[in-house]
Order: C-alpha cells, then sequence, then structure tokens
C-alpha cells in the first residue's frame, strides 16, 4: 500500500508498519471527511498482507481535537464516528495510537479504540463533551470505564477537564510516555517493539477496569447523587451516569448502542443548543471592530489605585498573568492592608494543597505597594479602583495624567459611572478606558471592556489583550448608566420588587429563579453583595427618577435598619452567628406587608410562572433596548455577559438565546400584557417590536453583525 485516496487521511507503509495520519488543519478536528478516509484507510490496512501494526497519528501538533465544530447543526454524514471506533478495535492486527496535543473527544475515543496508547509531553486526553450539553457517544462511556474504572472515567467525563500525559499513565488511559515532538517516531518505535515482543491485539473491550463490581457500583451511585446535587437539571450528566450504569450491567456491544441513543437525546436536547450557543458566542466576543483595526500597546507592567477587595482581587488576576503589579494607596496602613487581601488568595491556595509557599514568595516577589503616584511612572496600564464617586475618580485620574508615561492606558474599574465624563477631565482621553471586573475579580471570568468615545482603538486592543492573558472571557460594552450587565439587572431587579410588592415573598421570587437554574435568586444576590451597594444607587438617582415611575421602597425600609445582608448579619434572610446560608425572616416579611398597605396594594398570588415570566421578559426587554442602542454590539455580548457576570444558566445560552427558544412573539405579548398594568415600566423594545414584525430572531443579529 502507498497512499490512501482522502486528502486529510494519508497512509504509507514503513517497513511493515501501516502509519495513518489524519491531516486536517488546524486541529484534526474529525470531520465527515476525516471518519469515511480513517476507515478506508484502516480496513485497507488490516486487510494488506504486508502490514503487521498501524499507528494512528495526528499531522502537526494535534492527534485529533473532536468533533469538526463546523459541523454542528448539520445533518450527519456517514461513516458514524462509532463505526469508525469499532472498526479499529476489531482490526486483527496491533494498533497504536501515537498521541501529542489535543486528544479530546471523539479523538480521545478513537485513541481508546486503539490498542496500545503512548503519549507525547503535551498531550491533553479529556471527553470534555458535557461542557456542550452533550456526552461521549463513539464508545467513550464504555471505553474508559473498562479501562480505568467507574471513579475516574465518571470525572473525566463529568468534569470534561484535560488530563496531562503522567497522569494519563497513572490512570491507565494511556501505555507509555515518549521524548519529543515527533508522534510518528514515538509510534513506530513502539510498534516495532510490540511486534518483536510478540504481542497482539489487546481490545478495550476485554479490559478489567470494572471486576470489581461493588467498587463500581459505588462510584456509579456516588456520581449519580453528586449530579443529582450539583447540576440543577442538567440533562446530558445525568445520561453519562446511566450509560456507565449501562456499561457495568450490559454486552459490550449493547453499552455502545445505548449509548449511542443518549447520544442522540442529547442532541436533540435545548439545553444542548444553549450549551453549543454559549461555546460559540464566547469565542465571538473578542471580534471588536477595534481589535480589527489596531494592535495592542506594550503590556508589561501594571499598576492598581486601591486596595481594597476589589482592588486586591484585580492584583491577583494581574500577578497570575505573570505580570508585575504596583499598587498605589493613600498611607502605609492601606499598602498593607492591600498586601495583606493579596496575600490572603494565596494563603488559601496553600491551604487547600493548591500551591507551595514557594510559589507564592515568586509571586509576591512582583508585587510592590506605594504611596506615591510617582510609583506609576514606568507601568503600561493602570487600573484604578477606588470608591465609587466620580469626584474621587476625577481625581485620581488627575495623578494619573500627572505622572503616567506617555501612552501608558488609564483604565477605570467603574460600575455605573460615565467614562466619558472621567476621560474628558483629562489631558490624554484618548487613553481612557473602562475595565469592569467583577467580584471577586480573581474568580470571575466576565471583564466588561468599556469603550468611551474618544479612546484610541489600539487602547481597545489592549484591554482585550490583558482580557487574553488574564484568561477573562471580555465583552465589549459602551458607555451607559451600568453599561450592559448593571443597566440590565437594574431593570429586572425592579420587576422582582413590583412582584414582591405586588404579592409574592422575595423567598418564592428567590425559589423559582433558583428552579430555573440561577445559582441564586435576586435578593439572596442582594444580601450577598450587601444592600447598602443598591441603596447608594437608588439614592443617587432619586434627583433623577420619574415621579410618575414606580418605586418599590421596601428595600430602603430594610436599609434603614441597618440590614445590608450577611456582612450584617440580617437583610432579606437572617444569618445567625453569620451563616453564610440565610434563614427566611418574619420580621423582614412583616416590613413587606407594612409596605404593601402604605402603597395601598391588596397583594395577590403569583405562581413560579408568573414570577419567571416577568423577571425574564424585563431582562430580555432592556436587553434588546442595550443591543438597539448599541452598547452591546450583539444580543450574544448580552448572552455572555449575563452567562459568566451574573449566573445566567449556561444551558439556556443567554436571556437573548433563551428568548429566542420561547419565541419573541411570546415575549412580546407578555410585555403588552404586562403593560396594561404599568405601561410606563413595560414599554416594549423598539428591536423586539421590529424583529416579532419582520419574523427574525436575536440569532438573526448574531449572523449579520458576524458577516
Amino acid at each position: 500500500m502507498t497512499t490512501s485516496s482522502s486528502p486529510v487521511v494519508r497512509c504509507h507503509l514503513q517497513s511493515d508498519v501501516a502509519c495513518i495520519c489524519i491531516d486536517n488543519p488546524p486541529v484534526n478536528a474529525l470531520s465527515s471527511a476525516v471518519r469515511a478516509g480513517l476507515l478506508e484507510a484502516v480496513r485497507a490496512a488490516d486487510a494488506d498482507p504486508a502490514v503487521r501494526a498501524i499507528v494512528l497519528v495526528g499531522q502537526g501538533a494535534n492527534f485529533i481535537a473532536g468533533a469538526d465544530i463546523r459541523e454542528f447543526g448539520q445533518a450527519p454524514q456517514p461513516p458514524s464516528l462509532p463505526e469508525v471506533c469499532n472498526r479499529i478495535e476489531a482490526c486483527a492486527k496491533p494498533v497504536i495510537a501515537a498521541l501529542r496535543g489535543a486528544a479530546l473527544g471523539g479523538g480521545l475515543e478513537i485513541a481508546l479504540a486503539a490498542h496500545y496508547r503512548v503519549a507525547l509531553g503535551d498531550a491533553r486526553l479529556g471527553l470534555p463533551e458535557v461542557q456542550l450539553g452533550l456526552m461521549p457517544g463513539a464508545g467513550g462511556t464504555v471505553r474508559a470505564p473498562l479501562l480505568i474504572g467507574a471513579a475516574a472515567a465518571l470525572d473525566l467525563m463529568l468534569s470534561g477537564r484535560h488530563v496531562q500525559p503522567k497522569e494519563a499513565l497513572a490512570l491507565g488511559l494511556v501505555d507509555r510516555l515518549a521524548e519529543g515532538e515527533d508522534a510518528l517516531a514515538a509510534g513506530l518505535a513502539w510498534a516495532q517493539a510490540l511486534l518483536a515482543q510478540g504481542a497482539g491485539v489487546r481490545r478495550t473491550r476485554d479490559a478489567q477496569g470494572l471486576a470489581d463490581r461493588a467498587a463500581a457500583q459505588a462510584a456509579i451511585d456516588a456520581a449519580r447523587a453528586d449530579v443529582g446535587k450539583k447540576s440543577r437539571g442538567l440533562f446530558s450528566p445525568q445520561k453519562i451516569v446511566e450509560a456507565v450504569q449501562t456499561t457495568l450491567d450490559q454486552p459490550v456491544d449493547e453499552a455502545i448502542r445505548r449509548e449511542r441513543e443518549a447520544f442522540l437525546a442529547c442532541i436533540d436536547s435545548p439545553q444542548r443548543a444553549g450549551l453549543i450557543h454559549a461555546f460559540f458566542a464566547e469565542r465571538e466576543v473578542a471580534k471588536v471592530p477595534e481589535a480589527k483595526a489596531a494592535a495592542s500597546r506594550t503590556l508589561e507592567h501594571v499598576g492598581i489605585v486601591g486596595g481594597g477587595t476589589m482592588g486586591a482581587g484585580i492584583a491577583v488576576a494581574a500577578l497570575d498573568a505573570g505580570l508585575p503589579v504596583v499598587m498605589v494607596e493613600r498611607d502605609e496602613a492601606c499598602i498593607a492592608r492591600g498586601r495583606a487581601n493579596v496575600e490572603k488568595v494565596y494563603d488559601g491556595l496553600i491551604a487547600k494543597g493548591r500551591m507551595t509557599a514557594q510559589a507564592k514568595a515568586a509571586v509576591m516577589a512582583r508585587f510592590s505597594g506605594s504611596t506615591d503616584y510617582a510609583a506609576f511612572e514606568d507601568v503600561d496600564l493602570v487600573i484604578e479602583a477606588v470608591f465609587e464617586d466620580i469626584e474621587v475618580k476625577k481625581a485620581v485620574f488627575a495623578e494619573l495624567d500627572r505622572v503616567c508615561k506617555p501612552g501608558a492606558v488609564l483604565a477605570t474599574n467603574t460600575s455605573y459611572l460615565d467614562i466619558d465624563a472621567i476621560a474628558a477631565s483629562i489631558s490624554r482621553p484618548q487613553d481612557v478606558i473602562g475595565l469592569h471586573f467583577f467580584s471577586p475579580a480573581n474568580i470571575m471570568k466576565l471583564l466588561e471592556i468599556v469603550v468611551p468615545a474618544r479612546v484610541a482603538p489600539d487602547v481597545v486592543a489592549t484591554a482585550f489583550a490583558l482580557a487574553r492573558r488574564m484568561k477573562k472571557v471580555p465583552v465589549r460594552a459602551g458607555v451607559c448608566d451600568g453599561f450592559i450587565g448593571n443597566r440590565i439587572l437594574a431593570v429586572y431587579r425592579q420587576a422582582a420588587d413590583h412582584v414582591m410588592e405586588d404579592g409574592a415573598s422575595p423567598y418564592a421570587i428567590d425559589a423559582a429563579l433558583r428552579a430555573f437554574g440561577f445559582p441564586m435568586g435576586p435578593f439572596q444576590v442582594s444580601d450577598l453583595a450587601g444592600g447598602d451597594i443598591g441603596w447608594a444607587t437608588r439614592k443617587r438617582k432619586a434627583a433623577t427618577r420619574d415621579p410618575k415611575a414606580r418605586y418599590v421602597q421596601i428595600a430602603d425600609r430594610i436599609c434603614e435598619r441597618g440590614w445590608f445582608g450577611q456582612k450584617t448579619g440580617r437583610g432579606w434572610y437572617v444569618y445567625p452567628q453569620g451563616a453564610r446560608a440565610g434563614q427566611e425572616d418574619p420580621q423582614m416579611l412583616a416590613i413587606v406587608d407594612a409596605e404593601r398597605r402604605r402603597a395601598g396594594i391588596a397583594p395577590r398570588p403569583f405562581s413560579a410562572e408568573e414570577i419567571l415570566e416577568r423577571y425574564m421578559a424585563a431582562m430580555v426587554n432592556e436587553g434588546a433596548n442595550v443591543v438597539h442602542q448599541g452598547i452591546a454590539l450583539r444580543p450574544l455580548d448580552v448572552d455572555v455577559t449575563f452567562v459568566h457576570g451574573y449566573g445566567f444558566p449556561r444551558h439556556r445560552g443567554g436571556p437573548m438565546k433563551y428568548a429566542d427558544t420561547v419565541g419573541l412573539p411570546k415575549v412580546l405579548a407578555d410585555i403588552r400584557r404586562f403593560a396594561q398594568e404599568d405601561p410606563l415600566f413595560w414599554q416594549p423594545s423598539p428591536l423586539l417590536v421590529q424583529l416579532v414584525a419582520e419574523g427574525r430572531d436575536f440569532a438573526s443579529l448574531n449572523q449579520s453583525a458576524k458577516g
């Protein structure tokens, strides 16, 4: 045999070993052409009397990185991946998978179907399908448990994590490690060694990873309980656990057949559509006009103003990105507090065994503090994280304007304030940008990059470069009160207040949102963040509030008592002895009743469905306004903001994707129905009205923006 006919799968004979090479740039994804070429090459090699062994290898830096995402949503083309995997495993000659780079999803399933596996030092193995609302569908839930046991296989599939070569060897996912970067050479060397030993085929279906049935059943039961607690109604994790149970109980061929049925059920699940939308949206958000127009400025040294919770969290995010950080505070006591806030994060990692004292010392060597703004004279970017008052922030920016070198990027971490006004207050507005981190800043993935009118494109590009280095999910936002996330939050939180005043308890509202998939309801979130923050915002806006607009005063009554949530031991819930989990509070409910009487409102019951309809309609309607006014570039930017910053259930894709799923005509009809009670609050977004009239959805705007 010489070469196969497929342009994406090449095969040649080296001595008596058939070398089958997958060559489908950039990551050797399993397109229909790759599957067909692989099946043909394996059949030909198995039938060729000159071939004694087969090596599977990926061209370039990866083995196979999984399914071809370009084929998502299209009708499946033969051959199926299970057919390819089953044919590899059925080979009468030893098949060796030589792995480097990504061996993920279907790529690892191909490797599991081979008889032997060797991994190079840069290999990454995993079955991450769960992150897309899917499950392994080509024998992964069968062969992985048979090879490495139920507990290890379930951990791999339910977490979706990547395994490095040494762990893969310890687990038994691979049989040996090899040096260097030449996967083909490593595969050939082992093939010849196996042939010299007289080794034959060793099919994974015959492996004994489930021989201890009691241990396997205990692992399955533990995973089932864990999924029930943590996955809040997610479909594919339950299917993964069921599939491993089937592998334990049924013959291999039956388990593979049932796995495919479950995989196809996952494909049809709305959760899969939501998770795939989130997956693609996270990749699209970085595609902004400024990043195309300009390259990033130099970004090697960062300054931070303020060492409170937010400033310290940003400092940790920058240190974790490998950047040196200098923090400026008003006095030595505040510098010491800022350093302590930073060190507390690393001390926590040491306590959990996730960091060594030496590693902490190496990181902290890149941190310095000063009470003098002159310490910023050489930094490339400064992030201001001081009190949320525009005059305080303008005073900080005046100092930055005075000391920072020309071309330094000057960023504010404001959550609400007018960044155009801050930029206009100094001599270099083109260098000013908003970097709105979410607390805790070293953990939360979302970073709103707020683009003022006069900013230079390369400053925006620098902000996106910083987000990449910090492993954040960046979303471009325009300037307005609250940008994307907090602006929309203010509206749907008002809707929740209206529902509460009209008769639903805050506890019923929180429960309805948790059932939908949020980790917490809005009143739990308020207690966690601190009710005084929202109170300060309401007082700031009081002078400009429309006197005709409905204003619910219940939260103000609670704040007037000094009940700010967890930090004061009481808010919407009560927290006895500093407990993190709140308990329902009859005194708080009495305040709600009193306020209803004061407002002349006769309370009425609300079902969980009614609560959700109003909450989501308010969120979607204001999301449409944010897109319509250009604050968000596309609906998907709103979706990513809410999935990563506000706890919106990822499997629903985001509020705009959810609206498309429900149907925009239904959302608009709900808003018009609610407007009969309160026409000022429930004004349909012009964009929503337009899309319904044209028979379009929010997804059509994502597509047109992409084009």
